[in-house]
């Protein structure tokens, strides 16, 4: 559990998860910290260039929401990338059917999105693809079945043949080799 005496720094995310059930909102303040860059980061890897800031917002709602069906066995930014890729993929689906069928009402705001935006979310997508280029081939091709298609484990070792257990390694050694190429700890 969490030790008032660790560091916030050095403080890991179960710690500060188990703090923030128990009423520090300052532990639920350095989750976000912690944890905030590298969701925008993957949020423009995914293709996203406006509201990523609202994206990463709406992830940390829900997850924080939903803390109870969290299961320890994959990280906690793991879990909150697919929140975030959940969540992405509802945004896409609703503009989608915006397109497809109903125009805006008078009243919806358009945000701007300036040029250094834009060259900031194309170097983050260029950094991520220089990352995952640097991957095998089999950890890269079980990284994207995760990440990008949001496969199980169970489908996505049918589609390498190879074994689950198999799979859930390359997928976490090719996160930490990501997270190592980035700078991420």
């Amino acid at each position: 559990m969490g030790n008032p005496g660790v560091a916030p720094q050095q403080a890991t995310d179960a710690e500060l998860i188990s703090r923030w059930q128990k009423g520090d909102d300052r532990a639920a303040t350095m989750l976000v910290e912690r944890h905030s860059q590298p969701l925008a980061r993957f949020a423009a890897s995914l293709g996203e260039r406006e509201g990523i800031e609202e994206l990463v917002q709406d992830t940390f709602v829900r997850a924080f929401n939903s803390l109870d069906t969290f299961r320890s066995d994959s990280s906690l930014r793991t879990w909150l990338f697919t929140i975030c890729k959940r969540l992405i993929l509802d945004r896409k689906r609703s503009e989608r059917r915006r397109r497809d069928g109903t125009e805006l009402e008078e009243g919806h705001a358009v945000q701007e999105y300036g040029a250094l935006d834009t060259l900031l979310a194309d170097e983050t997508a260029t950094k991520v693809s220089e990352a995952v280029a640097r991957l095998s081939p089999l950890q890269r091709e079980v990284f994207l079945l995760r990440v990008a298609d949001g496969m199980p484990y169970g489908e996505i070792a049918k589609v390498v043949d190879s074994t689950e257990g198999a799979c859930r390694v390359h997928y976490h050694n090719a996160l930490r080799t990501i997270k190592e190429y980035l700078g991420d700890d």
